[in-house]
C-alpha cells in the first residue's frame, strides 16, 4: 500500500489480503472524510477559477509543444498559496482549509485545467488546419463539456478496482498526495517548497512578458495607440524570441534554415527538467540528424532531381529559408504512432485485466460493505452517461454528419480508450491520448460512410482521446484522495464540478488565441499537425507526398515498432535505448525546441548530482512553476494582442 495517510501496522494487513480486507483497513486507518470538512463552496469556488486560469497554460503548451502537462501538482501547491495568500489579505477572517479541502480544491483545478482542452488544441486544431474554418462556439462548448464529463464518468466504474483493490501506483496521484502532506506538515520545508513554486512562477510570467510583449505593441501601434514607455522597457531588457546559431552553422548552400537557433524560454528548460535527460536527448538527437545530416542530402536530391517529370520536391525554399520539419512530420508522426501502437499491443494483458476490472467494479453489498455509502455508486454511471453518451451523438450528427451508428460507436469505443488510458497511467504514469485517437482513426477509415472523411476521422477521434485522457486524469487526483482519506464520492463532485470551470475559460481562449487558420499555422502546432497529417494519410492516400516522405514514413514505422520491441525485450537496455516519443517529437519540433528541452532536462541531473536533496525537493515545483509562469502570460498576450487586433479595424 503506498504511504497512507495514518500509516497502521504492518501485520494488520497480511500481504495477500483481499479486496474486503483492502477496504475495511483503508477505511478503519486511513479513510477521514468524516472528522474535517472537504466538499465545501470556497474549495470548489477558488480551485474552478485557480483551473480556468490553468487551462489556459495547457491550451498554450499544447499549441507550442504538442502536449499538456498535468496538473496535480501544480494545482496542489498554487490552490494551498492563493487560499492562504486570500488568507492573509483578509486579516485572519478567513479560516483555514483541511488538508481534505485542499484535495478537493485541487480536483476542481485539475478537472478545469487539463480534461477540458483534450480535443481542442489537437482534433479541432487539426480540423481548422484542413477546413480552414473556425467551428461555431456552441458546438466546441458542446463537445468540449460533453468529452470531458463522459471522461469523468467512464472513471467510476474503474476507480474501485484500480485504486482500491489492485493498487495501481498512479505516481503523480502519489506525487501530488506527499506535497500536500508536506505542505500541512510542520516545518521550513513546506513553506520553502510552495516559495520555491511562486518564484519561480513569477521569473516565468516575467521572462514570457519580456520575450511576447513586442507584439502586444505592434498591435498597439496599429490601434493609434502605441506604448512609449512599453517599447523603451523592451528595447532596454527585453528578450528576443529566439537567438540565431552562428552563420556558418545555420546555412547550408546559401540557404537558411528555419527554427536552427537558440530559444530563450524558460518554459521550454522548465519542461526538459519535468520530461528528463532520456526523452530530451532523444529530441536533441533527432532534429540534430535532421538539420546536419538529412537535409544537406535532401537538397542534393532535390537537385539531382529538378528537371525529373512530376518530381515533387522535398524541400522548398521560402524568402531563402526552408523548414525541414514540414518534410520531417512524416516521419516523426510514424515513429510516434507506431510506437505508440506497438506499446499498446505489447500490453494485451493490461487490455484484457481492463475488461475483466470493469465486471468487478461494483460497490460492494449491503452493510457489510463499509465503503457503499461513500464510493460513488455504479448507478451514477448509468444516469450520466446515458444522456451525455445520447447528446454526444446528437452534436456529431447535427454539426459534423456523423451518422447515429457511428456516432454510437464512438461512445462506445470511448470506454474502451478510458479503460486502456486509465490502467496505462496507473501503472506507468502516462496516458497513451495520442495512440488511442489513432486507434480510433484507424478504425473509422474502414468504417462504410467514414472512409475518406476527414471531419469525421478528426471528432470521432477527439471525442475518444479525449474521454480516455479526462478519466485518467481524475483516476489520478482519486488515487491522492485516496491516499490521504478522502471521500471519493465528495471528489468525484468537486471533480464534475470543475468540468464547467474549465469549459468557460477553454471555449473563448481558443478563439481568442487561434483566431484563424493562419494564426494556428504560426503556432506550428506539433499536435495538431500530428492529426491532420494522420487523416490526410488514411484519407486521401499518399500519392501527394514526395517519395522521400514515404520513404521516411516507412523507416519511421520500423522504428516505432522496434523501439518498443527491445524495451520488451531487454528491459535492463531501456536506459540506454532512445525514447521513440522523444525522436519522433523531434523530428515535428524545430531544432531550437530541442535545444531548450535538452538544457532543462542537463539541469536537472546536474542539479540532482550536486544536491540531491535539495532537487528531490524543489525540481519539480521549480519546473512547473516555470512552466505554468511563462505560459500563462504569454497565453494572456496573445489574447491581448488578437483583441488589439480586432480594435485596429
Amino acid at each position: 500500500m503506498h504511504a497512507p495517510a495514518k500509516p497502521a501496522p504492518e501485520s494488520e494487513l497480511p500481504a495477500d489480503a483481499s479486496p474486503e480486507e483492502l477496504d475495511r483497513h483503508w477505511y478503519n486507518h486511513v479513510y477521514q472524510g468524516d472528522s474535517q470538512p472537504q466538499l465545501t463552496l470556497r474549495a470548489v469556488l477558488v480551485g474552478g477559477v485557480l483551473g480556468m486560469f490553468m487551462s489556459l497554460s495547457n491550451l498554450y503548451t499544447t499549441l507550442k509543444l504538442g502536449w499538456a502537462f498535468g496538473v496535480a501538482i501544480t494545482a496542489c501547491v498554487l490552490s494551498y498559496v492563493l487560499w492562504n495568500g486570500l488568507r492573509g489579505l483578509s486579516g485572519g477572517r478567513l479560516s483555514r482549509m483541511s488538508l481534505l479541502e485542499n484535495n478537493c480544491m485541487q480536483s476542481t483545478a485539475s478537472a478545469a485545467g487539463y480534461s477540458t482542452g483534450g480535443t481542442v488544441g489537437t482534433a479541432f486544431g487539426a480540423l481548422l488546419l484542413t477546413t480552414g474554418m473556425h467551428q461555431p462556439w456552441y458546438v466546441l462548448g458542446s463537445m468540449v463539456l460533453l468529452t470531458a464529463l463522459l471522461g469523468v464518468l467512464l472513471a467510476i466504474p474503474m476507480k474501485r478496482q484500480m485504486i482500491n483493490h489492485e493498487q495501481l501506483p498512479f505516481p503523480s496521484g502519489i506525487a501530488a498526495a506527499e506535497t500536500l502532506r508536506s505542505l500541512y506538515a510542520q516545518g521550513l520545508t513546506a513553506m520553502h517548497k510552495a516559495w520555491s513554486l511562486l518564484i519561480s512562477l513569477a521569473v516565468g510570467g516575467v521572462v514570457g512578458f519580456l520575450r511576447t510583449a513586442g507584439a502586444l505593441t505592434e498591435q498597439l501601434r496599429h490601434t493609434g495607440r502605441p506604448q512609449v514607455w512599453l517599447e523603451g522597457l523592451l528595447r532596454t531588457v527585453g528578450i528576443p524570441e529566439s537567438l540565431a546559431l552562428p552563420a556558418w552553422l545555420q546555412t547550408w548552400r546559401g540557404v537558411g534554415l528555419a527554427g536552427f537557433a537558440f530559444e530563450p524560454s524558460v518554459l521550454l528548460i522548465g519542461a526538459g527538467m519535468i520530461v528528463g535527460l532520456r526523452v530530451s536527448l532523444s529530441m536533441l538527437a533527432a532534429s540534430a540528424v535532421l538539420y546536419f545530416g538529412l537535409v544537406p542530402w535532401l537538397m542534393e536530391h532535390d537537385q539531382a532531381h529538378a528537371g525529373v517529370a512530376g518530381y515533387v520536391p522535398s524541400l522548398t525554399a521560402s524568402h531563402g529559408m526552408v523548414n525541414p520539419v514540414r518534410w520531417a512530420l512524416w516521419g516523426g508522426t510514424a515513429i510516434m504512432v507506431f510506437s505508440s501502437l506497438t506499446s499498446v499491443a505489447l500490453q494485451w494483458p493490461t487490455l484484457v485485466r481492463a475488461f475483466r476490472a470493469a465486471k468487478g467494479s461494483r460497490a460492494g453489498s449491503g452493510d457489510q460493505d463499509p465503503l457503499t455509502r461513500i464510493e460513488v455508486p455504479f448507478s451514477w454511471l448509468i444516469i450520466g452517461a446515458l444522456p451525455v453518451g445520447l447528446a454526444l451523438v446528437m452534436v456529431q450528427w447535427m454539426a459534423f454528419h456523423i451518422s447515429l451508428p457511428l456516432g454510437i460507436l464512438a461512445v462506445v469505443m470511448s470506454l474502451l480508450v478510458a479503460l486502456v488510458c486509465c490502467r496505462a497511467t496507473g501503472e506507468t504514469d502516462t496516458t497513451p491520448m495520442g495512440a488511442m485517437g489513432k486507434v480510433t482513426q484507424l478504425v473509422y477509415a474502414m468504417m462504410p460512410g467514414a472512409a475518406g472523411n476527414a471531419t469525421i476521422n478528426l471528432m470521432s477521434a477527439g471525442m475518444t482521446a479525449a474521454a480516455g485522457a479526462s478519466a485518467s486524469d481524475l483516476l489520478t487526483d482519486l488515487k491522492s484522495g485516496y491516499l490521504l482519506g478522502a471521500n471519493p464520492r465528495k471528489q468525484f463532485i468537486a471533480q464534475f464540478c470543475g468540468v464547467f470551470f474549465g469549459t468557460l475559460a477553454i471555449v473563448p481562449a481558443w478563439y481568442a488565441l487561434v483566431p484563424d487558420r493562419a494564426a494556428l499555422e504560426a503556432f506550428n502546432p506539433p499536435a495538431a499537425n500530428m492529426w491532420k497529417a494522420v487523416c490526410d494519410l488514411l484519407t486521401q492516400g499518399v500519392h501527394m507526398l514526395p517519395h522521400t516522405a514515404i520513404v521516411a514514413m516507412v523507416v519511421g514505422a520500423a522504428i516505432g515498432v522496434a523501439l518498443p520491441v527491445l524495451e520488451k525485450l531487454l528491459p535492463k537496455a531501456r536506459p540506454y535505448l532512445p525514447s521513440a516519443m522523444g525522436l519522433g517529437l523531434g523530428l515535428v519540433i524545430p531544432f531550437q525546441n530541442g535545444l531548450s528541452f535538452a538544457l532543462g532536462a542537463a539541469v536537472a541531473v546536474l542539479w540532482g548530482k550536486m544536491r540531491p536533496k535539495s532537487a528531490e525537493t524543489f525540481c519539480i515545483p521549480v519546473a512547473s512553476g516555470l512552466v505554468a509562469g511563462e505560459s500563462l502570460v504569454a497565453a494572456v498576450i496573445a489574447i491581448l494582442c488578437t483583441v488589439a487586433g480586432f480594435w485596429a479595424r
